[in-house]
């Protein structure tokens, strides 16, 4: 976007990004425990030792996998405004 003779750029700061997506982590992890409980409470998985603790190890690590981009995108540098 153009301001008089100027560029300007409109991007979001490392600072926001990090408030951002610690929300969105935040949010994350809260849904991700519901519904592990939820689907923990089911009585297929109830009944099974074996079942329940390879659903446990699987929601336990589950969350890292949506987890890694939110990271990855707050940790992403800031653009440099030139030299």
């Amino acid at each position: 976007m153009r301001i008089g003779n100027r560029l300007h750029i409109s991007v979001m700061t490392i600072r926001t990004r990090k408030f951002l997506g610690t929300i969105a982590l935040l949010l994350l992890v809260v849904v991700w425990s519901l519904m592990g409980m939820t689907v923990a409470q089911t009585p297929w998985l109830s009944n099974s030792g074996l079942l329940q603790a390879i659903f446990y190890v699987v929601a336990g690590i589950g969350w890292v996998l949506p987890a890694m981009p939110i990271i990855s995108w707050m940790a992403r540098p800031d653009i440099s405004s030139g030299p």
